[in-house]
């Protein structure tokens, strides 16, 4: 019996045997070796792809271009002899039309429209010449120069008869008003020196005076001191005298620029021989003492 069923064991051993060899054996997963070869086929895909270059770019510079413009400095303006008139009006062409002009009283013909202007000629009753236009003011009329020189000039219109209405005549631009040249007031100046003294019932200094300036004196003021007496005289006078002892030897109004007249001082008492004397004299190129007076300093010793 057991014989038998140790049989039995054995024979279901052996029909498990062949089928084991029957089946074909499935290799059991390698979880290990599957990422390892997903990881190689990512990398190897990742070859493939060009890798990138980074370029720099080059850096940009800017530089300027300067170009150099000459710089014109002009010291002295110099005017034009001539002006070249323009209108103002932008409707009035450059032709000009002319119109007759004559005066009726003598009227300067000027380089512009005015006294400030240099009178370059004269437009005279009887004359007639053209005119081309007028100022802003509608005061002066530019014409042709009737007198040789400049070719055209401005004349007042106070005195004009236009053939024509002044209106139609345009409206020019006048040339830059002339700067004022300035005439220095002229200097009143003397020179004085002692040249002795007379006697009468007192004696008296004669100063010589000589006029050294553009202008006639016309009165005068002395101040003279006997420093040694400490005696001190004055007068003044619209007049100039010279007394030769008692009696009146010269008497003039003016001295007039570049004369000599000798002054006699006022009468002193005492004999005034190697006495120290100062003296202050004025003159003045108006009567009264008022304008233009100078005054100069004398030392001396008789």
């Amino acid at each position: 019996m057991i014989t038998s069923g140790r049989n039995h064991l054995i024979l279901a051993l052996l029909f498990a045997a062949s089928l084991a060899c029957a089946i074909p054996s499935i290799p059991a997963s390698n979880t290990n070796e599957v990422s390892t070869a997903a990881a190689q086929t990512a990398l190897a895909g990742l070859r493939e792809v060009p890798s990138a270059t980074f370029e720099m770019l080059p850096t940009l510079t800017f530089t300027p271009t300067v170009t150099s413009i000459p710089l014109i400095l002009e010291s002295t303006i110099t005017p034009s002899l001539t002006f070249t008139p323009y209108s103002i009006l932008p409707e009035v062409t450059s032709t000009l039309i002319a119109q007759q002009i004559s005066v009726s009283a003598p009227t300067n013909c000027r380089r512009g429209p005015g006294k400030a202007y240099e009178d370059v000629g004269a437009l005279l009753v009887g004359e007639t010449t053209e005119a081309y236009g007028r100022d802003p003011t509608s005061e002066y009329i530019y014409v042709r120069n009737p007198d040789a020189g400049v070719e055209f000039c401005w004349v007042w219109g106070k005195f004009a008869t236009l053939s024509d209405s002044l209106l139609v005549l345009p409206v020019l631009m006048p040339p830059p008003t002339p700067s004022q040249t300035l005439t220095p007031t002229p200097v009143p100046s003397f020179d004085m020196e002692f040249i002795g003294y007379v006697k009468c019932t007192g004696w008296r200094m004669k100063i010589q005076i000589r006029n050294t300036s553009s202008q006639p004196f016309k009165s005068m003021a002395i101040v003279i001191k006997d420093e040694t007496k400490e005696v001190e005289l004055t007068a003044n006078a619209d007049a100039f005298t010279e007394l030769n002892g008692c009696s009146i030897s010269d008497t003039r109004d003016t001295i007039k620029p570049g004369d000599t007249f000798i002054i006699s001082s006022p009468q002193f008492a005492d004999n005034p021989k190697g006495h120290q004397f100062r003296a202050f004299i004025t003159l003045c190129v108006e009567k009264g003492w008022t304008d233009g007076c100078v005054t100069r300093k004398l030392n001396f010793k008789p």
